[in-house]
């Protein structure tokens, strides 16, 4: 069965800050799946282990197709919580969010969200520099339990972009 990209209606939201913990990386672009699969299963083993369970987010640092992109498995958490040598606390800034929930290529989802923020005279709060775009707060939430449905191309993803202040 091929899997079909489509999107919701993308929506603005108020959000407040949201704890998470994660595991950050650089990576190139072509690879970068495979690359981020075993920090994902390292990341759950540890949350595991430590009694938490939440929804899972992979935030988008830096974004640079032709060099390294910078990214970060994570979960979100209710408060704080402190990790280790790897597994790191991070912070989810407050403030008005477009968001799309998509399913199917991700690229799709990304580029419908980008749109529709540029068609409705919005702008992403992005700085481009000579190392790549670097968001505010750019990231996926993983709604649907891998374990239940291990196709990404069958999950639905909340894509969410922080807007400029």
């Amino acid at each position: 069965m091929k899997a079909e990209s489509t999107q919701t209606t993308p929506i603005i939201e108020d959000r407040s800050e949201e704890h998470y913990v994660g595991i950050r990386t650089q990576t190139p672009f072509s690879g970068m799946f495979a690359a981020l699969e075993p920090l994902q299963k390292e990341l759950r083993k540890w949350a595991s282990a430590e009694g938490l369970s939440g929804i899972y987010i992979l935030r988008f640092h830096v974004i640079d197709m032709r060099g390294l992109m910078d990214l970060e498995v994570g979960l979100k958490t209710a408060s704080r919580v402190e990790g280790n040598k790897r597994v790191k606390p991070g912070v989810l800034p407050a403030g008005k969010y477009a968001s799309l929930i998509y399913r199917g290529k991700g690229r799709a989802g990304h580029s419908a969200l980008l749109n529709w923020i540029q068609s409705e005279g919005l702008s992403a709060g992005v700085e481009t520099t000579p190392a790549g775009d670097h968001f505010a707060s750019r990231y996926e939430s993983f709604l649907t339990d891998p374990r239940v449905e291990s196709r990404k191309l069958l999950q639905d993803i909340q894509l969410s972009i922080k807007l400029r202040d």
